[in-house]
């Protein structure tokens, strides 16, 4: 099992990339989170075996049908066991 950190860079929001990457995760069971940043980035915490994380990396280079992915940056950190992959909504602060 393999932890990444994940930042999506490009005209990745309002595009569905946070709704895909979920449908994406769920089918490769890949668990995590991901949320946008007030940057316009989005970053994603996602946990899988070494194949399903590669076929993750795919999309996530890829994206959903209208985003543009300009780079992403991928950093290993430890396991930290999530039950499921969630789409992060704004904070109400």
């Amino acid at each position: 099992m393999k932890h990444l950190n994940i930042r999506i860079f490009g005209k990745v929001q309002g595009v569905f990339y946070r709704a895909t990457s979920k449908i994406v995760a769920d089918q490769l069971g890949v668990k995590g989170f991901v949320k946008n940043e007030p940057d316009g980035s989005v970053y994603m915490e996602a946990e899988a075996d070494d194949f399903e994380m590669e076929l993750f990396l795919e999309f996530c280079n890829k994206g959903s049908d209208k985003a543009i992915v300009d780079k992403i940056e991928t950093s290993e950190a430890p396991v930290k066991n999530y039950r499921n992959f969630e789409v992060v909504k704004k904070n109400l602060s």
